[in-house]
């Protein structure tokens, strides 16, 4: 189980910090995989019965499977231990930054800034969601120790013990995979410009400029010292990436600016209004023929009732307030509100590379059906991890 970040930027763990991360990880794997399984048990054979017997008829919905759920022991055990796994994992982040933060600082400055690298806007306001609201439970949230590294080391150590492995080795493989696809699915789509909204630490920013060597790649966030770890975090990986400080909903870029605008586990985090003022703008900064691609938690009127609340859990108690309001919305309206033509939305789910390989994902465009939502692994991560994208061209 996979918990050490690779890319130079990584912190260097002691002995105790690495077993810690392991201990910490290996929670929530028997968390996500063994407990979940008895939630799900519970669930059939107990909750969903309950609740038919008292309304005439099955669970429908991801609130009314929710509803079915609060109470039973199994539910009560798996949410406790989640959210207190949770707790442990920013624990575990936060002391390893704090111990070996002056030693990231010395590093960074050795990959100093060139004039364009990070673009700061000091006067701008920044979102309650990004300051006020410690999101999935992390202390101090995206603003967490102001400009300096701190907000992003803790995030990128913190997501690596969170992942459990998952997400590669360095929190990439998101973007690896969407990469992958739409480069696979659309051969002759060459972008020159790229741009990744809500890119926190850059993560899933890389792998386009992986993918597309010759194109220029700007990532935004409203958080700076995010921006200041990404660059840093880029630079010592060989990556010429530019950031810049501002919000999804308020580009300042001018009309027909990009080829393609990208988002990975982004729109979630945005309440109702910026998101669809997000939409908004990618349309209009896209040149005509220019791809919107966001990867994303799949859509409840998707799934089921049981795996629409297991991932809409996150929204009552992992502090994601936004998480379950985008997930009720429907991503192709999202689409047709921002601008984009109705025949002109897609969505595919596609197997994660670093688990499955390059042939599952090659195995996946020509799939007839990669664009049906699986439940049981679409967006869960946990064995078996699919990820859900969606998109639309602009004509």
């Amino acid at each position: 189980m996979g918990v050490e970040l690779q890319h130079p930027m990584r912190p260097e763990l002691t002995v105790d910090e690495a077993a810690r991360g392991r201990f910490v990880s290996g929670i929530r794997a028997f968390i996500l995989n063994d407990l979940a399984t008895d939630l799900r048990t519970a669930y059939d054979d107990r909750a969903a019965p309950a609740f038919a017997r008292e309304t005439g008829r099955p669970p429908e919905t991801s609130n009314e499977a929710h509803q079915a759920l609060r109470g039973d022991p199994a539910f009560n055990i798996y949410s406790a231990m989640r959210v207190q796994a949770q707790k442990m994992v920013w624990n575990a982040a936060g002391s390893v930054v704090e111990r070996d933060i002056g030693r990231m600082d010395e590093e960074a400055a050795k990959v100093a800034n060139r004039p364009g690298d990070v673009v700061l806007n000091p006067g701008m306001e920044i979102p309650r969601n990004v300051d006020a609201i410690e999101v999935h439970l992390m202390p101090g949230s995206y603003t967490r120790g102001g400009n300096s590294l701190e907000a992003g080391a803790v995030y990128d150590q913190g997501l690596a013990v969170f992942s459990m492995g998952l997400m590669g080795a360095n929190l990439d493989d998101i973007g690896l995979s969407m990469a992958a696809y739409a480069s696979g699915k659309y051969p002759e789509f060459k972008p020159d410009r790229i741009l990744d909204t809500g890119c926190t630490i850059g993560h899933n920013t890389l792998p386009w400029k992986q993918t597309y060597p010759d194109a220029h790649v700007d990532a935004i966030d409203a958080a700076a010292g995010g921006l200041n770890y990404a660059s840093a975090r880029a630079k010592m990986q060989g990556q010429e990436v530019y950031f810049r400080q501002m919000s999804a909903d308020a580009l300042d870029y001018e009309d027909d600016s990009f080829d393609l605008v990208f988002s990975s586990m982004f729109l979630h985090e945005l309440s109702k209004k910026t998101r669809a003022e997000a939409f908004k703008e990618a349309y209009r900064v896209l040149k005509p023929g220019g791809l919107l691609l966001h990867m994303e938690l799949p859509p409840n009127d998707q799934m089921n009732a049981f795996d629409g609340f297991y991932l809409d859990w996150d929204s009552w108690y992992n502090s994601e307030p936004f998480y379950k309001g985008y997930r009720d919305e429907d991503p192709a309206k999202l689409c047709a509100s921002g601008g984009f033509e109705n025949d002109d939305y897609f969505q595919f789910v596609v197997p994660s590379i670093g688990i499955y390989g390059a042939e599952a994902v090659r195995e996946a465009i020509a799939n007839e059906n990669a664009n049906a939502v699986d439940s049981e692994t679409t967006g869960r991560l946990a064995e078996g991890i699919m990820w859900f994208g969606f998109g639309a061209w602009k004509r």
